[in-house]
């Protein structure tokens, strides 16, 4: 097997206002975690054949609020690599913003830089080699 540490998914995600699940349109954390789960599936799926299963999540930390209207970039970035199991680390990113006012309802803007909004580190796991 090759060295594939430091391999890297991303995925990008509007957020829709009908996820806003608290005031001030805020997401709820599990929401994030719902997108690292993609990003691991693609990251097993590229690298073993398999959408693996997630084991455990460590190190979760909420920096920033997530709001209906975000676009995200979610990525995975492999940092060890066992037998069976994958350790990932996960970032969420906000890349952009909804920022309506009464006379632009639909403005939105660029973040530069990025906001990171959640961090965590994951394991899945995949099926042994035939």
């Amino acid at each position: 097997m090759s060295d594939r540490t430091g391999t890297v998914i991303t995925h990008r995600r509007y957020v829709p206002y009908s996820h806003a699940h608290y005031a001030g349109n805020l997401v709820d954390g599990a929401y994030s975690l719902g997108l690292f789960g993609d990003v691991a599936t693609e990251m097993c799926i590229v690298l073993d054949g398999d959408e693996g299963l997630f084991a455990s999540y460590s190190d979760v930390q909420f920096k920033a609020p997530v709001r209906a209207g975000d676009v995200l970039e979610i990525t995975a970035t492999l940092v060890r690599e066992g037998t069976r199991s994958r350790v990932m680390d996960f970032a969420v990113h906000v890349v952009g913003r909804g920022a309506p006012t009464p006379d632009a309802p639909g403005a939105a803007e660029v973040l530069d830089p990025p906001v990171v909004a959640t961090t965590a580190t994951g394991t899945v796991v995949v099926p042994p080699r035939p």
